[in-house]
């Protein structure tokens, strides 16, 4: 661990003056940070949104999670750049529920049935449909309820996770498990009856 890095777990440690000091000075540079990603994501938030207010709020929220987070950092990294991505990843939550509020998420575990058909139009191969065919198959009968809700708003829908996570009453680490288990039951549904999704990812990146 630097030197650099170590004075500030120490004084942010220390209590007293010298940890209120080290505080004030950590929520500037976040502030800074936070600033940063709300201006550089403010083209999708309406002209009424108080984007000052918005870093600021990221700003604190990403300080709290820093002193809770304190223990955890070992020196890989400088400590700043450490800590500037909780700004960065609290502003960006921010911008995106700002976003959308008043948009309409369903929360309707059947809402995939209202979805247009998932296949490439009248001009599709064969192969192709069958593939899609079995898609709708896997989501209507491996998944959960609530994992076609997730797969759904979240690969389809484009609902952003954190925004999800908000309207669920979940979290993030919740719901990309929840995501990560879906897939996981589609791609072994698929394997199953011979399609090799995989197989396709690694050719189509070739």
């Amino acid at each position: 661990m630097s030197d650099q890095a170590f004075d500030w777990v120490s004084a942010l440690s220390a209590g007293g003056r010298e940890q209120d000091d080290a505080t004030r000075r950590l929520h500037e540079l976040l502030l800074r940070a936070a600033r940063f990603e709300v201006n550089r994501r403010r083209s999708s938030l309406d002209g009424s949104v108080d984007v000052d207010q918005l870093s600021s709020d990221a700003a604190h929220d990403a300080l709290l999670a820093v002193l809770a987070k304190l223990h955890t950092y070992r020196g890989d990294s400088r400590f700043t750049t450490w800590a500037y991505k909780f700004a960065l990843l609290e502003a960006a939550v921010k911008v995106r529920r700002r976003a959308w509020r008043g948009r309409e998420v369903s929360l309707d575990a059947d809402a995939w049935t209202r979805i247009p058909n998932l296949d490439t139009g009248p001009a599709a191969s064969a192969e192709s449909s069958e593939l899609m065919l079995a898609l709708r198959r896997g989501i209507q009968e491996a998944l959960t309820p609530h994992q076609r809700l997730v797969l759904v708003q979240v690969t389809l829908e484009g609902v952003p996770i954190d925004v999800l996570a908000e309207r669920l009453g979940s979290t993030r680490g919740a719901l990309y498990k929840t995501l990560h288990d879906a897939r996981r039951k589609l791609r072994l549904r698929l394997a199953e009856q011979g399609f090799d999704i995989d197989s396709g990812r690694k050719e189509a990146a070739a």
